[in-house]
């Protein structure tokens, strides 16, 4: 699977480093939020209900962020003020990370593009990829912390497809599974070699 040509968004880069987490690590991942293939297919399902809506997905959470200014703040420069560009590029971003987290194969070039996304969370990447004055990092608490939001928010846009109120409810629990799964990932910078 390719991905559009989107600035800065780069999980088919040759060129980016293997993560620290091997498959073997993932699929002991995978089975402590207990995904498994009826989670993969739930997913595929998903990205098919979820592709026509991702606008309004990301107005929803973008509308989330803008209403918090201590979220907001990591898309600011360190003055506080909203870095227009930065958050449209991140936007994009985001959108295909949607569809990449329901339809890409789980594999090594999987894992290290989450150890790409986690780092530039922290201050060895933040800014970098889009050459913005903003904030160093973010703190681990709001990677955790959005697990909710970007899950909680997911249902009604699940249940825009028609599908039966099991299937919703299956793709559901499989968003959240592997929402918990990838910032579970994204992480493993924060703690250390000793992770």
């Amino acid at each position: 699977m390719t991905t559009p040509t989107i600035p800065g968004y780069t999980p088919d880069d040759p060129a980016l480093a293997a993560s620290p987490v091997t498959l073997a690590d993932l699929e002991n991942l995978k089975a402590t939020v207990l995904f498994g293939p009826d989670d993969e297919a739930a997913l595929r399902t998903a990205g098919e209900v979820l592709s026509g809506q991702i606008d309004q997905v990301l107005d929803v959470w973008y509308g989330f962020v803008g209403s918090h200014p201590h979220l907001l703040a990591y898309f600011s420069t360190p003055s506080g003020e909203p870095i227009g560009e930065y958050l449209d590029r991140v936007r994009v971003r985001f959108g295909q990370w949607i569809l990449d987290t329901c339809n890409r194969p789980y594999d090594e070039r999987w894992l290290a593009y989450q150890q790409e996304i986690a780092l530039r969370h922290t201050s060895e990447k933040k800014n970098k990829t889009d050459a913005v004055d903003s904030v160093p990092h973010i703190p681990l608490r709001y990677l955790v912390a959005f697990i909710y939001p970007i899950t909680a928010t997911m249902r009604p846009f699940l249940a825009a497809g028609g599908h039966s109120e099991e299937e919703v409810e299956a793709m559901f629990q499989a968003w959240f599974k592997t929402v918990t799964l990838q910032v579970t990932l994204w992480s493993q910078p924060y703690s250390g070699s000793g992770w």
